[in-house]
């Protein structure tokens, strides 16, 4: 299990995360601007939340962090439990390599300094879901430190209007997740799987406001939250609670809460007297953790029976605001598309996948796959791997288009008919419904057939109103069952109309 603590953010209080520009001033929000003026108006200060964050996140590996046991979701309870998981006397931790070198990569991830030496801990309390009355955790010399989260958002209609932000990351350390507690209220009893690690990630949210310039007010936690969708409303929440208290008088007590996400509130659990005392002592069976870099790494040493943090670096995938940032300057597509991109699983892959198998203007593509691939998607509730239509046969079907062979209207039928599934390609499917552009001779009798036709829009034309030309190609389209080329029928057109 990997913990990362995020450093205290500041948000000016608005009705969600996000919403950094408004302020809650007496019983409602306001802007920013608007509630400085209210507070000079009135005498009165907004208030500023303080939000810190520790995400508890599972590490993709086979077996746990301290044994041997295997890693499997959703098994049977107490099935995967080892005899150090039990906390049998006698039994000792052993240190799983590849949960070193995920936590390496989250930390090289999230921009923070690795330490070359770390420390375990025990961390005391005395609970149903922890049998040997502590927790190997790292209190004292984490693995990674001072990290650092950037990150963009909209702040208006247009997506040109964006804000970078940054989350200070405090520190990302290895810990022994601890067992789940059942609770049966019908029979009266709490049961314990000590499985552990079955969570994918669970958030515990320090939340605190005051006003701005003075120190920072009482903080509540709200423990174990497991979606984003959740802690966004868990936060919005118990900001308006905190403030509502405050503003009616009251004080805001020190305590940890839950989140109810049926009720939209947060509840409370305990109280907190005090700093709870966990007696951190070292972990007396785990020697400090030795990392090492390209520089360091002694010769005598095999490479594979170490941590070498340069190779982990290397290894490292490209991170998404590089990502974006590429597809734009490699592309030409704008931000807002490769936001879409990269925020939609297998998207990225799919569009690149496109592009490479064409000649198009990768602007052109976008279009595709945004619009066309991604509403489509989207309507038959069907994720990328799932989709019927593949790369290739986009492909084929905008490189028809480009060099051509068929109308944009026509192009719409063809992806029509790619969405029912089938092994027809994109030219098989123009061949047999006969969708292929007109040759110029067919065009040539339908747009003199619609000249002859539509006397008083020529007039109109003819006396300057160039805009019903449209019309008029219009029904050369209808007429042709989108099967001309809008560009080519507008030259004949003005041709036989001598403009």
């Amino acid at each position: 299990m990997l913990q990362v603590s995020c450093g205290g953010c500041a948000l000016l209080l608005g009705p969600s995360v996000r919403s950094s520009q408004l302020c809650y001033v007496g019983r409602g929000w306001r802007t920013a601007s608007t509630a400085c003026k209210h507070a000079r108006d009135t005498g009165s200060l907004p208030w500023e939340g303080v939000v810190g964050l520790e995400v508890h996140a599972q590490i993709n590996s086979a077996s746990k962090l301290f044994s041997s046991s295997q890693v499997k979701f959703a098994a049977p309870p107490n099935s995967t439990v080892s005899f150090f998981d039990a906390s049998l006397p006698g039994t000792l931790p052993t240190l799983n390599k590849r949960c070193i070198e995920a936590a390496v990569m989250t930390g090289l991830a999230l921009n923070c300094a690795i330490n070359k030496k770390s420390l375990f801990d025990r961390k005391h309390y005395f609970y149903a879901d922890l049998p040997a009355g502590y927790q190997i955790t790292q209190q004292r010399l984490p693995i990674a430190v001072n990290g650092l989260l950037t990150y963009r958002y909209p702040t208006g209609k247009k997506w040109s209007d964006m804000v970078t932000k940054c989350v200070r990351i405090k520190q990302i350390q290895l810990e022994q997740d601890s067992g789940k507690s059942l609770h049966d209220d019908f029979m009266r009893q709490t049961l314990i799987d000590l499985n552990r690690a079955e969570g994918q990630l669970r958030v515990d949210a320090n939340i605190s406001v005051h006003h701005p310039g003075e120190p920072y007010g009482v903080r509540t936690e709200v423990k174990n939250i497991n979606s984003a969708r959740f802690l966004a409303r868990a936060i919005d929440y118990e900001i308006k609670r905190q403030t509502d208290i405050l503003n009616n008088g009251g004080i805001v007590q020190n305590e940890t809460r839950a989140f109810d996400y049926k009720l939209g509130a947060t509840i409370p659990m305990r109280d907190k007297e005090g700093k709870q005392d966990y007696r951190f002592m070292p972990e007396p069976n785990l020697p400090p953790l030795i990392l090492y870099d390209s520089k360091t790494l002694p010769r005598n040493i095999d490479a594979g029976q170490v941590i070498n943090i340069d190779l982990i670096k290397e290894m490292l995938p490209e991170l998404p605001n590089i990502t974006r940032e590429r597809l734009v300057e490699e592309y030409g597509i704008l931000p807002e598309h490769s936001f879409v991109l990269v925020n939609e699983d297998g998207l990225k892959e799919y569009f690149e996948a496109v592009v490479k198998m064409t000649t198009a203007d990768p602007k052109k593509i976008i279009g595709w796959v945004i619009k066309n691939l991604l509403g489509y998607l989207r309507q038959e509730n069907l994720t990328i791997k799932q989709s019927l239509i593949t790369p290739s046969a986009l492909a084929e079907l905008v490189t028809l288009l480009e060099n051509k062979v068929i109308s944009s209207s026509a192009a719409q039928q063809v992806f029509q008919e790619l969405c029912k599934g089938g092994n027809k390609t994109p030219t098989l499917i123009v061949k047999e419904k006969k969708l292929g552009l007109l040759d110029s001779e067919q065009l040539e009798g339908i747009c003199q057939k619609i000249v002859d036709e539509h006397d008083e829009e020529v007039a109109a034309i003819r006396k300057g109103n160039l805009k019903v030309m449209n019309k008029l190609i219009g029904l050369v389209q209808k007429a042709s069952k989108g099967r001309t080329d809008p560009a080519l029928a507008k030259t004949i057109l003005e041709k036989k109309l001598q403009l």
